[in-house]
């Protein structure tokens, strides 16, 4: 039986010793679908948003790791890392100004929540966190707001993203999904102390 992971892997040809003769290919064809555009709205209105839709699904089908009052936690379907996920307010709203004191205390409580969850599934050593605010500032979907929660360890950078523009994920997004949802407190609750 052939290992799925050799499927994706395709010795380049030798190019009589040149500069191609020690490299493969390793084929990432999701990124593809994130270039396309695909997911992503293609208006303003908030029924074209996947944000808005995702809670509606269940939360294998939408990568939901958890849900709260305000906001809920899900992955990102094209991830930097693995664990990559966001934590997204269910109000279809476009800045963190917008937002009231109750999400903004939830939306902090859940990323304290996922730091904490990535880093006893996975040992994360550190983690990016942020927010895109606008598409002049790099955010995709610039008009629901999303904080970014991405895990990183040493030497997750290396000449792979940085030469290769590619990312390799060592494990696939149902089951990064189902270890975080399964370790996530509470039943979806974010957890409060430290």
């Amino acid at each position: 039986m052939t290992d799925a992971r050799e499927e994706l892997r395709i010795p380049v040809v030798n190019d009589d010793g040149g500069p191609s003769a020690g490299f493969e290919h390793l084929w990432t064809p999701y990124r593809m679908a994130y270039i396309r555009g695909e997911n992503k709205p293609v208006t303003d209105a908030a029924d074209d948003c996947p944000f808005d839709r995702i809670p509606g699904l269940d939360d294998a089908d939408g990568l939901v790791v958890a849900r709260g009052e305000t906001v809920y936690a899900v992955l990102n379907l094209y991830p930097y890392n693995a664990g990559h996920l966001m934590v997204v307010p269910y109000r279809h709203v476009p800045d963190y100004t917008d937002l009231t004191p109750a999400e903004v205390a939830e939306l902090g409580a859940f990323t304290q929540t996922a730091m904490r969850v990535v880093r006893s599934v996975s040992g994360a050593h550190g983690f990016n966190v942020g927010m895109n605010q606008g598409s002049i500032a790099g955010a995709g979907i610039a008009d629901h707001l999303h904080q970014h929660v991405v895990p990183r360890w040493g030497g997750d950078t290396n000449f792979m993203p940085v030469i290769g523009l590619t990312r390799v994920l060592p494990q696939v997004l149902t089951e990064t999904r189902r270890l975080l949802a399964d370790a996530w407190p509470s039943a979806g609750r974010a957890e409060t102390g430290a």
